[in-house]
């Protein structure tokens, strides 16, 4: 007879959900994905360089389980974005040198390559440079050429794991937030929540920046602290010169693998992020910094043939990174208590390595608790995206419309983005347990709004149709995690009237 373990994974970003879909496989788990904010992916791991790394960064003497998972995940990744319909593309890399100490340095990443069997990492100079990246600064020495390297959207990829996993039996939580880890016995029973109480046999810890304090709640690791690493990014408009066919950095250093500049799978140029180490208690801080973004200008200069006006960044915005002590991974399942599972300290390469994790996660668990694993006959591997407008061609633009007349209503401009595409995320929040349908929600489903006008055109209507599909009052419509707070503007003219009166 088959055991079935109640699972709850804290934390609904690219890691989290990549255990909950590996977990959906098998007839062992009962799974519960637990998330505090309103959606999936809202905290790490939306805002990052969206890199697939190839694995020849990673040294193995200092950082083995890195250097491994990384590897992995970079090859698992391909075959997920197939199954899981997620934007993606491989354009390789170019780590950039511009001087001798530079090349120096460059070097060891080519045996580190070979050390990690990274395929085809070499060094190019000059004219093969060029040749392969036009948009390269002429004035750069070479390059070190990774050509197994990616780019996804961090974002959409959590959403295709996310809805996969619902697909296959995975129940969502959202604005839920663990306020406790009770434990009796020695074994963990389950988590106290903002919700009420959680019952669970095994809980893994997959909440990014506050995977300590998650850890500490449960008498785990209390000496293990998170450190938030501050990114800064700048993001250009699609129609600007130069966009790099490659993705381009510099020369990495020891506390980042460098400044990026890259095309991204939406058609932006993207350049950051910095690295900057804040206080143990800064971990919702993400503004931005004028010497920050400074910075990065100076630095993509390096790489870049020329850079595109100021007046073409369309967003600056900052992520954050969970930095362990010693960047070393804490991937751990434990007996004392029995049943608790740390996935902390998820730094770069984190999401590279996201499935690779969720494989091992489920090793350790199977080995420590002694699980016979079941594998689902019917498990489902595949998911499909929202069909859009933009990328389509008028023949197929006239097929979706005949089909469903809202694709021929665009709401945003700026990413071609229609009624139907709106209508059919909000359904999807629906479908996973959503149970706040936001403005950002439908952004990151949808790209609506993240165009050049940043959604200064389409916003209000989005949250029309939001407030009216939803039976939301047009006020009460979040953006973000506040209120969007338009609607009857007159109302305060009358109170000020009536009060006069």
């Amino acid at each position: 007879m088959t055991i079935q373990y109640r699972v709850i994974i804290v934390g609904a970003g690219i890691v989290g959900a990549s255990i909950a879909r590996i977990l959906s496989m098998y007839g062992n788990f009962d799974v519960r994905l637990v998330e505090k904010e309103p959606d999936v992916g809202w905290g790490v791991s939306k805002a990052n360089t969206s890199i697939i790394h190839p694995g020849h960064e990673e040294d193995p003497n200092t950082h083995p389980l890195r250097a491994e998972l990384c590897k992995k995940g970079s090859e698992i990744w391909r075959e997920w974005a197939r199954e899981l319909d997620i934007p993606a593309k491989w354009p390789g890399e170019l780590m950039v040198f511009t001087n001798e100490e530079e090349e120096e340095s460059a070097r060891k990443y080519v045996e580190l390559a070979k050390i990690n069997k990274i395929p085809g990492v070499r060094i190019v100079y000059g004219e093969e440079l060029k040749h392969m990246e036009p948009y390269v600064n002429p004035d750069a020495v070479g390059a070190v050429y990774a050509p197994t390297a990616g780019a996804i959207s961090p974002f959409e990829a959590v959403i295709a794991v996310v809805e996969n996993a619902v697909d296959n039996c995975v129940k969502l939580l959202t604005e839920t937030e663990v306020k406790g880890v009770r434990v009796q016995g020695g074994k963990v029973v389950g988590a106290e929540t903002n919700r009420g109480f959680i019952e669970g046999d095994i809980l893994i810890n997959a909440t990014g920046l506050h995977a300590d304090k998650i850890s500490h709640m449960a008498c785990v690791e209390p000496n293990f602290f998170i450190r938030p690493r501050r990114g800064e990014y700048l993001l250009f408009d699609e129609d600007v010169k130069v966009k790099p066919i490659r993705i381009l950095h510099t020369t990495p250093t020891p506390i980042t693998k460098g400044v990026y500049a890259t095309t991204t799978v939406h058609g932006n140029l993207m350049i950051g992020p910095t690295a900057e180490d804040l206080p143990l208690d800064a971990k919702d801080e993400t503004s931005t910094s004028t010497g920050g973004l400074e910075k990065m200008w100076k630095e993509a200069g390096k790489i870049l043939m020329e850079l595109p006006p100021r007046s073409k960044v369309v967003r600056t915005f900052a992520g954050l990174r969970p930095e362990p002590p010693d960047g070393h991974w804490l991937l751990k399942a434990y007996d004392d208590p029995w049943g608790f599972v740390n996935v902390a300290g998820m730094r770069s390469p984190g999401l590279t390595a996201a499935p690779a994790i969720a494989y091992y996660i489920l090793d350790q668990m199977v080995k420590l608790f002694d699980i016979r694993l079941l594998k689902k006959r019917n498990w489902n591997p595949y998911r499909r995206g929202i069909v859009g407008l933009n990328g389509s061609s008028l023949h197929e633009i006239d097929e979706l419309i005949k089909k469903n007349p809202d694709y021929g209503e665009v709401l945003c401009y700026c990413k071609m983005v229609s009624k139907a595409e709106i209508l059919e995320a909000v359904e999807r929040m629906k479908k996973i347990g959503v149970k706040t349908i936001t403005i950002d929600g439908v952004k990151f489903r949808t790209c609506a709004g993240m165009g050049r006008c940043q959604g200064s055109f389409c916003r209000w209507r989005i949250a029309l149709l939001i407030s009216q599909y939803t039976n939301t009052p047009l006020d009460k419509v979040v953006v973000k995690k506040a209120t969007y707070g338009i609607g009857d503007v007159k109302v305060l003219l009358r109170a000020m009237l009536q009060t006069d009166s």
